[in-house]
């Protein structure tokens, strides 16, 4: 279990009681958390941990990188970790998440009875009453019922860190984080088709509810925005081309309902174009949702999916510009 961790005091030791109170053997198991340049807590907190469970193990990442001279901080730390660890499968997750208590469990029968190299899981945001929770679980639930499509129809196309297993040989064998080393984020998806090149048949999907990581929402509109931005700043990285086309495809749309709201308000006089192509959006993404919402217990939220769709529109369109030429804030850091 590799976890990297920056200013995650508040976070962590729920994180880390979630997996290290798992039905699953202690001596097989074996927790290695990267603290990377916290300035808060985070450290004590894993230290004090330590005292109960013996498989955890704390590494700073300051004693190993310079934190003044790299980009990719988180991939740094988890390629730390790695070269430090003892087992044969790598699991990775988020310091801010919630572990299933079948989690461990889950992971090893899919791993014991298939050929997979690298396996994903499931993951979603918890709800909370504001506007802002709606719209990301929403928009993420939208991105989850993409992967699980995909993987239905025997095609990856994303992933996630927070929920995700691949073999440590593999990892080498791929040439670790090289070729995206230089990019911020993409330590799940890049390196998962890095991976899909060498073993295009190889790669799982934790299919069971049991197996759903929980993580919390951003808690401002300018959070939110960063984290999107930074998902984004990955998009022309994929060397899956037809990812990219998907990807651009969807951004097209969005970008020209965009620009027809003000052509059919103030030059053609009318809106009801529109509205009519609105409503064909809306209705064939909720009929793409439904199944989604109803494997993560968030049918409910479907109710206010119309409500959300402005706004969606906007938010898509300057995420993607912004992710590619522009930068972002992320735990402090002022990233490219």
């Amino acid at each position: 279990m590799i976890i990297p961790a920056r200013n995650e005091e508040a976070n962590i030791e729920t994180c880390l009681r979630g997996i290290l109170q798992q039905p699953y053997p202690k001596d097989l198991l074996e927790v290695i958390v990267v603290n990377d340049h916290s300035t808060d807590g985070t450290a004590d907190v894993i230290k004090a941990l330590q005292q109960e469970y013996p498989q955890l193990h704390l590494i700073n990442l300051a004693d190993h990188v310079d934190g003044s001279t790299i980009n990719a901080y988180k991939k740094k730390a988890i390629e730390l970790a790695i070269s430090k660890s003892q087992g044969d499968w790598i699991i990775t997750t988020d310091a801010d998440c919630n572990i299933p208590e079948r989690w461990l469990e889950l992971y090893d029968a899919s791993i014991q009875t298939s050929n997979h190299v690298l396996v994903a899981g499931p993951v979603m945001f918890t709800h909370h009453p504001s506007i802002l929770s709606l719209f990301q679980l929403l928009d993420f639930l939208s991105l989850q019922g993409i992967t699980a499509a995909a993987v239905s129809a025997g095609y990856h196309t994303m992933c996630n860190g927070a929920n995700l297993a691949y073999k440590k040989e593999v990892f080498y064998e791929v040439g670790q984080f090289k070729g995206i080393d230089q990019l911020a984020s993409g330590d799940d998806m890049l390196l998962m088709y890095k991976i899909k090149q060498q073993y295009p048949t190889q790669l799982g999907y934790l299919f069971h509810p049991a197996a759903i990581v929980t993580t919390a929402p951003m808690q401002t509109w300018n959070q939110f925005l960063n984290q999107r931005i930074r998902w984004a700043s990955k998009a022309d990285r994929y060397d899956d081309r037809s990812v990219f086309r998907i990807l651009a495809l969807v951004y097209a749309v969005n970008l020209g309902l965009v620009f027809l709201l003000p052509i059919n308000l103030f030059v053609a006089g009318e809106i009801a174009h529109w509205l009519t192509l609105m409503l064909i959006k809306i209705m064939v993404e909720l009929y793409f949702l439904w199944p989604v919402s109803k494997f993560y217990r968030h049918s409910d939220a479907l109710l206010y999916f119309p409500l959300m769709q402005p706004l969606h529109l906007l938010y898509t369109v300057i995420a993607g510009w912004l992710g590619k030429f522009g930068s972002y804030q992320w735990k402090g850091r002022s990233v490219k």
